[in-house]
């Protein structure tokens, strides 16, 4: 039996029927990702689409220092992969690691691409899903620039409040591209008002 969860995502954009949602959820393989674990690993070829079920994993890259610099967070309900690793097929420059234990189901790079290929319906549902990643993309890309590190604050805290329940503060720092001690300075001054 299709995974419940999973079926209601796919219908989720009104692109694909009830019918075809069970199909398509079929091909899908359970999998479990223990906390501190790896989705992926830099220097690997992303090949997994993995729809997580619930948990928090956390995407990352290392800068010119050496230093983990904080890309992206994943909760309950999303899709998560490396999306130019995954589509061109290259090696990921990025780590995908589970903050806390997950659970979803995932397919390879060749069961999609067959699912694309056959389903028109999935090809729809799979560019909303793309066009989405990319607006959210580059709305967080302009607010690095047009936005104080404050104003990021407490954008992320109205808009996404469960991340400080499951996410060390280093990694909220490091992916709104702050020191650790320039947000507890922000938290502080934000607790005053």
């Amino acid at each position: 039996m299709a995974p419940t969860e999973l079926i209601l995502f796919l219908k989720s954009t009104n692109q694909i029927s009830p019918e075809r949602a069970e199909e398509i959820a079929s091909h899908f393989q359970p999998r479990t990702i223990r906390k501190n674990e790896f989705l992926l690993t830099e220097g690997q070829l992303s090949d997994a689409y993995f729809f997580m079920r619930t948990g928090c994993l956390r995407a990352f890259a290392h800068d010119t220092d050496g230093n983990d610099v904080t890309t992206n967070f994943y909760f309950n309900n999303q899709v998560v992969f490396e999306v130019s690793s995954f589509f061109n097929r290259t090696i990921s420059k990025e780590n995908i690691q589970a903050l806390t234990d997950c659970e979803g189901w995932y397919i390879t790079y060749a069961q999609l691409n067959m699912l694309f290929h056959s389903l028109q319906e999935f090809r729809e549902f799979g560019r909303s899903i793309l066009v989405k990643g990319f607006s959210s993309l580059k709305v967080r890309m302009l607010s690095m620039i047009t936005e104080t590190a404050e104003e990021r604050y407490a954008h992320l805290l109205q808009t996404n409040p469960k991340l400080f329940e499951h996410v060390p503060l280093k990694y909220i720092a490091s992916y709104l591209g702050i020191t650790d001690s320039s947000l507890s300075r922000i938290r502080k001054e934000l607790a005053k008002k």
